[in-house]
């Protein structure tokens, strides 16, 4: 599979955003007809040298995205951690391993990045992306909480 990750840029974001946008979470928070507060997002996230914003690529195409965050702290010996959020395949591309290859070639570049562990979290009501994620080798070890603000 000829899938490459690269740094998103501004031109990126509405690409981006039609993904959050297409699934049924998606679908009831994020607003694609309306991308200022996205582009304010991205540059915020493009100004941090802690957060890598990726777009996944196949024959010249965007086919999905993630965001993987390097988070310090002291645990763990003072080691780094990455996160990875908002995984996202093109709707009309899920189910041929685009996903897989996508977190996979994230994993390797927190490991570039001097990272010792990934994390990630994924809404309770996706049932099939947890399927995906523990066949990737993700383990569910933890619960995880919520506060909106």
């Amino acid at each position: 599979m000829n899938i490459t990750l690269r740094p998103a840029t501004a031109t990126d974001v509405p690409d981006i955003v039609a993904m959050l946008a297409d699934d049924h979470l998606g679908a009831t928070r994020e607003n694609p007809a309306e991308l200022a507060p996205y582009l304010a997002a991205f540059a915020r996230i493009d100004a941090d040298p802690s957060q890598h914003l990726l777009v996944a690529e196949q024959d010249g195409r965007t086919v999905g995205t993630l965001q993987l965050a390097v988070l310090y702290g002291l645990s763990r010996q003072g080691s780094a951690r990455a996160l990875i959020e908002a995984v996202r395949v093109r709707s009309d591309l899920r189910g041929g391993g685009i996903g897989g290859e996508v977190v996979r070639l994230a994993v390797e570049e927190a490991r570039r990045l001097g990272c010792v562990l990934v994390q990630l979290t994924s809404d309770r009501s996706r049932a099939d992306a947890h399927r995906f994620y523990e066949r990737l080798g993700f383990q569910p070890t933890h619960v995880g909480y919520k506060l909106a603000l």
